[in-house]
C-alpha cells in the first residue's frame, strides 16, 4: 500500500510540475528582433515576455544583419543561435527574416528564398513537439532605403512571397507591417522601430499567441 502512494505522490508530483512548465517562444529574426540587445526590456520579444506573463518563456534570438538566403551575404543558418533554438526546442516558433535579404548583393538570390524559408521552417520543426506552432511574420515597413536595405522589394514583393510561404507551410501569418505602415516616426531610420514601434509589434504578436 506504501508503495502504491508513493507511486501516486510521483505522479501527481509529475503532472504538477508539467502543468507549471512554461509555454516556450522562440523569436527568430534579424537586428528588429535583437533589438537594443537580447536581454534589453525594450526589444520586442522582451516586452512581449511582460504582456504574456509568467505562463510564457519567451526568448530572443535575433542577430543583427542577418539573412534567411543561405546564400545571403550573412545567413542566420550559419549563427549560433540557429543551433540554439533547436536545443530550446519551442513550443512556439516566430520568425521575422527578409530585411535583409532585401539588399542588391542578396536579393540577386530571390529565386532560392521560398525553398531557403520553407527548409529553415521544417528544420526547426523537427525539434518542436508535434503540436507547436510556427508564426510567420510580415516583417516591419521600410519607409525609406537604408542600409543597402530597399524598400520596394520589401514593401511589395517580398510581402506576397511570405504570404504564399506563410500558407504553404501550415503555418500562422502576423502582419506587422499594416500596424507600423502609417508610422514612418516610429521608424526614425526607415528600418528599426524605436521602443514604441516594438511595443506595438510585442503588442501584435503577443495577441496572435493568445488567440
Amino acid at each position: 500500500m506504501r508503495t502504491y502512494f508513493s507511486f501516486l505522490f510521483l505522479l501527481l508530483f509529475s503532472l504538477s510540475a508539467y502543468a507549471q512548465s512554461p509555454i516556450k517562444i522562440a523569436c527568430v529574426g534579424n537586428s528588429i528582433t535583437q533589438g537594443p540587445g537580447r536581454d534589453n526590456p525594450d526589444s520586442y520579444p522582451l516586452q512581449m515576455q511582460a504582456l504574456l506573463g509568467e505562463t510564457y518563456l519567451v526568448k530572443n534570438f535575433g542577430v543583427s544583419g542577418r539573412t534567411l538566403l543561405r546564400k545571403g551575404d550573412f545567413p542566420y543558418w550559419n549563427e549560433p543561435q540557429f543551433q540554439e533554438v533547436k536545443d530550446f526546442a519551442p513550443d512556439i516558433l516566430v520568425i521575422m527574416l527578409g530585411t535583409n535579404d532585401s539588399k542588391p548583393q542578396n536579393w540577386a538570390h530571390k529565386a532560392d528564398f521560398r525553398k531557403d524559408y520553407l527548409d529553415m521552417i521544417a528544420e526547426f520543426r523537427q525539434h518542436m513537439p508535434v503540436d507547436g506552432k510556427v508564426y510567420v511574420i510580415m516583417p516591419v515597413p521600410v519607409t525609406k532605403d537604408n542600409f543597402g536595405i530597399t524598400a520596394n522589394v520589401m514593401n511589395n514583393e517580398q510581402r506576397m512571397m511570405i504570404m504564399d510561404i506563410a500558407q504553404s507551410s501550415a503555418s500562422e501569418l502576423i502582419d506587422l507591417y499594416t500596424p507600423l505602415m502609417d508610422k514612418a516616426e516610429l521608424l526614425p531610420d526607415g528600418v528599426h522601430p524605436n521602443k514604441e514601434g516594438l511595443g506595438i509589434m510585442a503588442q501584435v504578436v503577443a495577441r496572435a499567441i493568445r488567440l
